[in-house]
Formats: C-alpha cells, structure tokens, sequence
C-alpha cells in the first residue's frame, strides 16, 4: 500500500487554523470559531473523521457566544501521524485531548462523537477538566456489530480509489439514507492524492490495527469509571444507530443518573451529518440551560 498522507502537519492552513502540539509535542491541526467573548467549547470528531465535521454546528455555537475550537486528532486530516516505531494507543489520544482543552480555557464544555466522546469520558472521569460533556452516539460500551460495519468501510479499499467520483460512490452505498451525495470537489478535505494519482483516506491506515480493533479493551474500565463524573452530561444518540442501542444508552444512564439523553429518529450514527439542525437545536438547548457562556470559568460577559 502506498502511504501518500504527510507524517507532519501541513505547512500552510486555511485563515483561522494554526497548529498545537499535543501531548508529546506531535502536531494538531486546530480550527478556531467564534469571536472569543464567549464560553468555550472543544469539539473532539469520531473516528476517521476531520475537525471539519463540527463546522455548521461550530459556527452557529459561536454566533450564539461560544468560542469553538476543533482539532483533527493524531493520524488524522492534517495533524501529524505517530513515527513507524511508536503504535497509537488511548493514552495518546488522552494526552492530545488534554493539550488542547488546556489552549481552549479553564474548563471548556468538550463535544465529543464517537472516538472523541470515549476519550472525553475518559479524561473527566480521571480529573474534572470540562463544564460539560455532550456525547454524539457514543456510550461506554456498544454494539459491536456496528463498530465492524464501520471498520469494514475504513478497510475496504487499501488501494484507494482511481478518482474521486470512485469515493464518492463508496461513501453513497455507505451512508444510502443520504439523500444528498457529496460532490467529488467536497471529498478532497477527506482523501489525498498519492504519488500514484490514487486517491485515499486522509487518516493513517494503521490506526485501525494499532487502535480501533483493540478499543473493546476500554469498555468495562470505562463503564466503571464514569460514575465519578458529576459534570453536566448530554448524549445524543441516533434512532438509526447501530452502535448505541436502548440497551446500551439504558446502562450508561444508570451509572450516570443526572445525564441526559436525547435520540433524534432519523440519525444514524452520523448524527451531526444526518440532522445537523435538530443536533445543533439540541446542543444548544443543554448548553442554554445547564452551562451559558456567562456561567463558565473566566467567562465575562
């Protein structure tokens, strides 16, 4: 297999994006919303997703006061990868997690879907660090016939495609509820163009080796852990999902009491593509109610 994604991050971003170390020093790509006079909010993507995923909801939390900060986690979009000797594991990502909450501000509200969500549960239920958590179809333990199906798309195609139109057909028979296809032009923030003129994912191959095939491990410390949390909590989960169940979110509630739960009917676990308005609408409820910008740590409004 040809690896065509950069080891580093890039050397030019958009306006607004800039590069944070991470834990160990390993370079995130960041995107920042908002005017900063705000509560502050990170938004932490879902496995083999980009920080792009969070810009409508991004911008229409920082119209409302929130200051946004998205970042594209380690082997991901434009971040760096790990060096061929060092395996990706959690802690990483922890640590990654960490470096940005601390550039975002004392105690941030953490958005978290999937992957992301995991490790924001995680991080809280060892120190509290966030305001508040909302967790984007996501519960400690899930189903794991879903989380092959993923896993099967991110590895069906080693090779990549001939052209983008090719990816777009893959994403198509992926996600038929869409009833938009993604243009060819709009895949380009998602694949990159080899030295071969295939075009592949923007994430690090070995991440589904090295990490989410192992991720089962986390499952029952998780569970376990997230009764220290006391933050605030929201999951939203998706009708459709095949990920999180009833049963799944049921027992999440019960070691988590005062979370609350919101499942949009016609999600599937792509909630913030599915639904963006009504996940955003939800959002922004939760924050309106349990964390306004004025109630947040260093915040004056």
């Amino acid at each position: 297999m040809v690896d065509c994604v950069r080891d580093s991050a890039p050397d030019t971003l958009a306006a607004g994006d800039f590069i944070l170390p991470g834990g160990d020093g390993l370079p995130l790509a960041c995107s920042r919303y908002g005017t900063g006079a705000g509560g502050r909010v990170v938004f932490a993507h879902g496995f083999g997703q980009t920080r792009l995923a969070w810009s409508r909801t991004a911008r229409r939390l920082g119209a409302a006061g929130y200051t946004g900060l998205a970042y594209d986690a380690r082997g991901h979009g434009d971040s760096g990868r790990n060096p061929i000797d060092r395996r990706y594991d959690g802690e990483q990502f922890l640590a990654d997690l960490g470096a940005v909450s601390a550039a975002a501000g004392e105690r941030p509200v953490l958005v978290g879907a999937s992957m992301g969500g995991l490790i924001g549960l995680w991080a809280e239920s060892l120190q509290p660090r966030f305001a508040a958590l909302v967790l984007v179809d996501i519960t400690p333990r899930w189903e794991n016939a879903g989380l092959e199906r993923i896993l099967g798309f991110m590895s069906a195609h080693p090779d990549g495609f001939d052209s983008l139109e090719h990816a777009a057909d893959a994403i198509a028979a992926h996600l038929p509820h869409r009833r938009e296809r993604k243009p060819p032009q709009q895949l380009r923030a998602l694949l990159r163009e080899g030295v071969d003129g295939r075009w592949r994912w923007h994430w690090d191959p070995r991440l589904l080796d090295e990490f989410a095939r192992d991720s089962g491990r986390y499952q029952s410390a998780l569970l376990e852990a997230v009764q220290n949390i006391a933050a605030p909590v929201l999951l939203v989960s998706g009708g459709r999902s095949d990920l999180v169940s009833e049963a799944t979110a049921g027992e999440f509630l019960d070691h988590v009491p005062h979370a609350e739960h919101v499942r949009l009917p016609r999600a599937t676990h792509m909630v913030a593509g599915d639904d963006n308005d009504t996940f955003t609408d939800t959002i922004l409820d939760f924050l309106t109610r349990r964390v306004p910008p004025a109630s947040i740590p260093g915040v004056h409004r």
